[in-house]
């Protein structure tokens, strides 16, 4: 017999989680009329660049930069050469639920998708204000919880991820989750952009290794672009405003290392935080970003 998901589960599966994954990466198409800077030829040479030039990367919807720029060249080729091998696939493991992201497009790109998500939306979800903040306020506990005890998690991430829980938390009380007219919208958006990105979300992860890092990410950037704009347009979630409102500070610098202090506004809370950066080969980058990645070409990613 299935087991009934509480509504904690059901906003966690359905609502949350798609929300929490676009923040973790921001690679999507530029808006029109909107002017960004130029790629740079090279990383950074300050340490505050290491974070400025992947923010412009991110406003820019430029997937590819941002992973040319977040990594030493070398070990962009590598990860070039894992990915198409299915052993990596960063920088999309960088997302939360990464795992999932074929089956999400699978979903979404399925006949009549629109019409299966809302029917399931409106059986669980539509009017149910009061069950859905009652969730969000378990899933908020629940996350700062497993943060709270998650090993992998070094005391600066660990302090920024449990910041940015309780920003998203307030927001989500706070948004209209409940409405049907907004659901029917946000649906509608993103199943056809999971159509137009060409990728076969039923291949699976070998469908993508076949295309390769920097085709993957330029066919995913339109998908990214959509879900971000739903979701400032129908929920007042302005991912946009976040970044381009971060302020960057250099905390100390001993040799090729760096601390930087960030500030910016999430969803309306102010969110501050402090990362490390590393200078190689003359130029800097995010160390956790660098450390992750070379992580990855450990794989085969599962």
């Amino acid at each position: 017999m299935p087991t009934r998901r509480t509504p904690a589960a059901r906003v966690r599966r359905h609502l949350v989680w798609p929300l929490l994954a676009c923040l973790g990466l921001a690679a999507c198409q530029q808006p029109a009329g909107e002017r960004v800077p130029d790629v740079p030829a090279e990383a950074a040479t300050r340490p505050v660049d290491a974070v400025y030039l992947l923010r412009d990367r991110l406003l820019a919807r430029d997937g590819a930069g941002f992973a040319r720029l977040a990594v030493p060249p070398d070990l962009h080729a590598q990860l070039g050469q894992a990915w198409r091998e299915g052993r990596s696939r960063w920088p999309l493991d960088e997302l939360p639920l990464d795992a999932h992201l074929p089956a999400m497009l699978a979903a979404l790109q399925a006949p009549n998708a629109e019409t299966a998500l809302m029917a399931s939306f409106n059986r669980q979800f539509a009017h149910a204000d009061r069950d859905i903040d009652q969730a969000v306020r378990t899933l908020v506990v629940f996350g700062e919880e497993y943060v709270a005890r998650d090993p992998s998690l070094g005391p600066d991430e660990r302090a920024q991820t449990l910041q940015a829980i309780e920003a998203l938390g307030r927001w989500a009380i706070q948004a209209p989750l409940d409405d049907p007219a907004r659901a029917h919208r946000f649906f509608t958006a993103l199943t056809a952009a999971a159509r137009r990105t060409g990728l076969d979300g039923q291949a699976g992860w070998p469908a993508l290794a076949a295309l390769g890092m920097t085709q993957s990410l330029n066919r995913l950037s339109p998908f990214f672009a959509t879900l971000l704009a739903q979701l400032r347009q129908q929920y007042g979630l302005d991912l946009d405003a976040t970044l381009r409102g971060l302020d960057v500070r250099l905390v100390e610098q001993t040799g090729d290392q760096a601390r930087l202090h960030l500030h910016y506004l999430l969803a309306g809370t102010p969110v501050d935080a402090e990362l490390r950066a590393v200078r190689l080969d003359g130029h800097w980058y995010l160390a956790d970003y660098v450390e992750r990645a070379q992580r990855s070409l450990a794989g085969p990613a599962q």
